[in-house]
């Protein structure tokens, strides 16, 4: 399926206005350092905690978009010249704690597989069909009981992810993944060391693992709802259509202003999805100017949150389903459940 004719419309889209690339930069990093700088102050002049943790929060948002940048950065659609879209994300990979090499890998996996039942596991999130989940043993349904479980996912599991995870160079990597992995490890290393003999290393963790922590959790979260979602699109191999994966298998959160500005406008993932150099200040424009992308139904920031009790894909209806649905599904069907 090549897709409809509005599709080549999208191009004029893209392309990095430099001027909006700039602009973005500064109203993401400055405020992001100062909020970092004030709240390093505040915890060694011994204010109260929860203050803190309450600018901790803010900064967390800022922190979101910052990886938005480093996200577009590895797209090369932030730049006109990949060196820059390099250096930037590798900047913007010191203080998400990423790699933009490993990133850019993972991520371009995603795009090309994304809705693929023969391609899962690189760069999504692990789900499994209710067929192949009834056939597993109770280990492995135990396992992805657990790694659905919100607290996981958007909890521990981030944290780790980014914390830790992020930092162990993947087998067989590319030199350049390799290396640029290792760099932001050493300049986190280093960072640390500066924190000792400045802030203090109490002080650098009671600022540092919040912001990082919430804001993971919020990169996952519109991760996850952007593919995991009632009416989800996957295929087989030999059925799988990119057109459909990108309208049907990548939603629309429609997030209000102040959110959706946070994020980057990553909430048009389906136009995202289509079209992937283009930057993420030109998404909303795209989609308000074709009104072919406007087809899509948009998934409210409420209803968004019930794609947490969503757990397999059923093929024979064609939906995300909750474990207790799956089970009458196949209790109706005259079928033994072993959910």
């Amino acid at each position: 399926m090549n897709g409809p004719e509005w599709l080549s419309q999208l191009r004029q889209y893209e392309g990095a206005d430099v001027k909006k690339s700039i602009i973005q930069i500064i109203t993401s990093f400055v405020p992001y350092l100062a909020l970092m700088t004030t709240m390093f102050l505040m915890y060694n002049y011994g204010y109260p905690y929860w203050i803190v943790l309450l600018l901790s929060l803010i900064a967390s948002f800022f922190l979101v978009r910052i990886f938005i940048i480093l996200h577009d950065c590895s797209h090369n659609s932030y730049f006109d010249s990949p060196r820059a879209c390099s250096v930037v994300g590798h900047i913007c990979g010191i203080l998400t704690f990423s790699s933009p090499s490993d990133f850019r890998h993972t991520h371009g996996t995603h795009h090309a597989t994304v809705a693929n039942l023969e391609k899962r596991g690189t760069g999504d999130i692990w789900t499994m069909t209710v067929d192949e989940y009834r056939s597993a043993g109770r280990w492995k349904r135990f396992v992805y009981r657990v790694s659905r479980n919100p607290f996981v996912v958007f909890g521990i599991g981030s944290f780790i992810l980014f914390l830790l995870w992020n930092r162990i160079p993947p087998k067989n990597a590319q030199k350049k993944v390799f290396f640029s992995i290792i760099f932001i490890d050493i300049i986190i290393a280093l960072t640390i060391v500066a924190a000792f003999f400045t802030v203090g290393i109490k002080s650098y963790l009671a600022v540092q693992l919040p912001v990082l922590c919430m804001a993971a959790s919020m990169g996952v979260w519109l991760f996850f709802v952007q593919h995991q979602f009632e009416d989800v699109y996957w295929s087989h191999n030999e059925d799988w259509d990119p057109f459909k994966a990108a309208m049907k298998g990548c939603s629309f959160y429609n997030l209000p202003g102040p959110l959706r500005w946070f994020s980057g406008s990553i909430g048009y993932h389906h136009v995202h999805h289509l079209r992937p150099r283009i930057p993420n200040y030109n998404l909303k424009k795209c989609y308000s100017d074709i009104s072919g992308l406007q087809e899509i139904k948009p998934i409210s920031l409420w209803k968004g949150f019930r794609s947490v009790f969503l757990h397999l894909w059923d093929e024979k209806t064609g939906k995300l389903v909750s474990f207790s649905r799956a089970k009458k599904i196949y209790s109706s069907g005259g079928m033994s459940p072993t959910l």
